[in-house]
């Protein structure tokens, strides 16, 4: 089990009001498409819990997971809408995924054939999405096996093709190859409805669009689009701000990371704090102590790419390399005390550090920096 930092002062919160301004405001960019928000990755590294209620209060029409575990937790934290798999669970977990009320997703032959005997196991009738895989090459059924797979759900008294899916490879590309490839990926998943049709399967639900998709390709929104990194208030491209920003809309992270200072030193210039002694001081400084550290999800990597924190409202860079469980803090020029609040992540004054920021830090995306706030950071909502 994961622990929280509960007796430490760092601490993540968690904006509600702006998680339900950005599912409003996407509800509206995509209608009549409902959305399925996505609350993989313990929200994204949100709070599960957190973000799932704050985006059915918004009007989600269901949820997404990637692994049993995480539809569990929802249910067992009271969440009764809709959840979606978003991979084909292996067999032995099947059962476990029904009981619970998740939908299961199909993405082989040998998929269909085990979600089959885990529903007549459980009785009743157990809806399942269909991932068709038009040219992301990960997981799905290839259109040459969809027509088999199709045969052996729909023979099954308790399945119910609810849904048929697939996911974008470059969606969040404004390269016109890669358009030209999300068109390729439109058309192959037309084909997979085709083959079903054919058959007299109409799922009520098809979904192709995620985030990317959901702002920058109108003609990928299907009955539902699905929608994870935008929730959280980000875009997966830099020009789709402008696309929003034409409709009179943004979104609004929802995410800031706190906490306070523990400890100060006043080091001479040359001085060189922290583990390596990497950085020798310019000149004689404040230097101070935060209790956060790549355990908690700032990465060593960090110091050397320049990274900075706010505190009372200026920016200061480190002071050494990123430990385990604390940083040092360059506070050269500014008067800082034991006990004031530390921004990594969010805004103070008028100086905001962003989740893009980080990434910029990082070498790496915006998907990975939020995911990666460690589970011992206790989130805090804020309404």
């Amino acid at each position: 089990m994961a622990i929280e930092g509960t007796r430490r002062p760092s601490w993540a919160e968690i904006d509600l009001m702006a998680l339900r301004h950005n599912v409003t405001t996407l509800r509206h960019l995509v209608a009549p498409s409902q959305l399925c928000g996505v609350v993989k990755a313990n929200g994204y590294g949100h709070g599960a819990l957190f973000a799932a209620r704050a985006l059915l209060d918004a009007g989600v029409a269901g949820l997404a997971v990637a692994i049993v575990d995480e539809g569990v937790e929802l249910r067992d934290g009271g969440i009764t809408e809709p959840i979606l798999l978003l991979a084909e669970a292996p067999a032995e977990s099947l059962v476990d995924a029904l009981e619970a009320k998740l939908t299961l997703t199909v993405g082989s032959l040998e998929g269909a054939h085990a979600a089959v005997t885990a529903a007549q196991t459980v009785g009743g009738h157990s809806p399942v999405h269909i991932k068709v895989d038009t040219g992301m090459h990960r997981m799905g059924v290839v259109l040459d096996d969809l027509g088999a797979v199709l045969d052996v759900l729909h023979a099954s008294p308790n399945i119910v093709i609810e849904g048929m899916y697939s996911h974008f490879a470059v969606a969040d590309s404004d390269l016109d190859e890669d358009r030209d490839y999300c068109e390729a990926q439109m058309a192959r998943f037309d084909k997979a409805i085709a083959i079903a049709a054919a058959k007299g399967i109409n799922p009520p639900l098809t979904h192709l669009a995620n985030s990317a998709a959901a702002i920058a390709l109108p003609a990928a929104r299907r009955s539902m689009v699905r929608v994870g990194l935008a929730a959280y208030g980000y875009l997966p491209h830099p020009s789709m701000e402008s696309l929003l920003a034409e409709q009179g809309m943004r979104l609004r992270p929802a995410l800031s990371l706190h906490a306070r200072v523990t400890a100060i030193r006043q080091l001479d210039a040359g001085d060189r704090p922290s583990y390596g002694r990497r950085r020798a001081l310019p000149e004689a400084a404040t230097v101070a102590t935060v209790p956060f550290g790549y355990a908690d999800g700032y990465p060593r990597r960090f110091f050397d790419a320049g990274a900075e924190v706010l505190i009372n409202g200026v920016r200061h860079p480190l002071a050494g390399s990123v430990t385990m469980d604390q940083l040092v803090v360059d506070c050269v020029g500014g008067e800082v005390r034991v006990g004031d609040e530390v921004i990594l992540l969010g805004t103070q004054g008028d100086q905001t550090i962003s989740a893009d920021e980080w990434a910029a830090w990082g070498g790496t995306i915006t998907w990975e920096i939020l995911c990666g706030i460690g589970a011992r950071v206790p989130r805090i909502s804020r309404h």
